[in-house]
């Protein structure tokens, strides 16, 4: 497993993380002795990096990281969390009261003193050119709440606004073979500046693991029915944005091209290795449902790619994906 600076945090993460929004909700049902078995899993095959938030499952995902945690001292792992969406998205509410509510909540479930990493949780578009939100969580630094904070973003513009800010430490954004448009900018700014980027729905929502047809019915739990068109919320994060018929076809061609550049790999290792490959990632954070997706998923932090490889993400991208998505965020 390769490992990469987190940005301004000071800590060094598996390049391969995890993200657990599939422990909390709105992917189908996981158990609780399904959802530990996921974290020792990926643990257990190298992945020191954990990435939830506090509306994942109305905190369900941070118990369950937290039991983890009191059961493994001593693992290593760096847990980010996310607040901001537990009331509704208006500016107003990013404040410090809000926030201290948010981080004591988080940390209790979590059972830390101190946080390791909070990203504002895809805030409203204005919150991110507020100098008083991040005197607010600076604040927090100070009182030891948290050691560090990020954002999390849908647009680019938001991840270039937040990366100009001197103590954020990381900018959380959509990546994947779906979605290129941080590539142009956003990676580089980010080096420059020393900014950690955490690529999440890097397998645009288990399209580009090449399992799904056009007859496959997900659970009515599951975001990939209840928004695909962005019904409960940004219809990004649900296959990227793109639509599920164009996904499906463009997947199947993404897996022709993945098995003959690694023969051994599946087409979702391959997906997540070309994230990792990308300069300024410091972490790609594909979620699981089962321990065997979490060793699967961890196996990509090894996996080379050939030359040419990219190219021919690139050209399947411009002629399947951009005309959908490359506009819109």
């Amino acid at each position: 497993m390769q490992t990469r600076a987190l940005g301004r945090t000071g800590r060094t993460v598996s390049v391969i993380g995890l993200g657990t929004w599939q422990l909390g909700a709105d992917w189908g049902d996981v158990d609780e002795a399904d959802a530990l078995a996921v974290l020792d899993a990926a643990n257990g095959a190298g992945v020191t990096f954990f990435d939830t938030a506090d509306v994942y499952g109305d905190g369900r995902s941070e118990s369950l990281i937290g039991r983890w945690l009191r059961e493994h001292p001593g693992s290593g792992v760096t847990v980010a969390t996310k607040m901001g969406r537990r009331m509704p998205q208006e500016h107003e509410n990013y404040s410090l009261e809000h926030f201290r509510a948010w981080t004591d909540r988080s940390r209790a479930n979590l059972g830390v003193d101190t946080l390791d990493l909070v990203q504002l949780h895809c805030p409203p578009t204005s919150v991110y050119s507020d100098d008083r939100v991040y005197d607010a969580l600076d604040t927090l630094v100070d009182e030891g709440a948290i050691a560090a904070y990020g954002v999390s973003v849908e647009k680019v513009d938001e991840a270039l606004t937040a990366i100009a800010r001197p103590s954020v430490a990381s900018v959380q954004i959509i990546l994947n073979a779906f979605r290129l448009k941080p590539l142009a900018e956003v990676l580089p700014a980010a080096r420059a500046a020393g900014v950690g980027i955490i690529a999440r729905v890097p397998l645009a929502s288990g399209l580009l693991s090449g399992r799904y047809t056009l007859d496959t019915q997900f659970a009515v739990n599951d975001h990939r029915s209840f928004n695909r068109h962005g019904e409960s919320f940004d219809v990004g994060e649900t296959f990227s944005g793109v639509d599920y018929e164009t996904g499906v076809r463009a997947a199947a061609e993404f897996s022709e091209l993945a098995r003959a550049a690694a023969p051994d790999a599946t087409p979702a290792q391959v997906a997540l290795a070309w994230i990792a490959a990308q300069p300024g990632v410091s972490s790609v954070i594909p979620g699981a449902r089962s321990p065997e997706q979490a060793r699967a998923n961890a196996a990509a932090g090894s996996l080379e790619l050939p030359d040419g490889f990219a190219a021919s993400v690139r050209d399947l991208y411009d002629r399947e994906i951009r005309a959908q998505v490359h506009a819109r965020w």
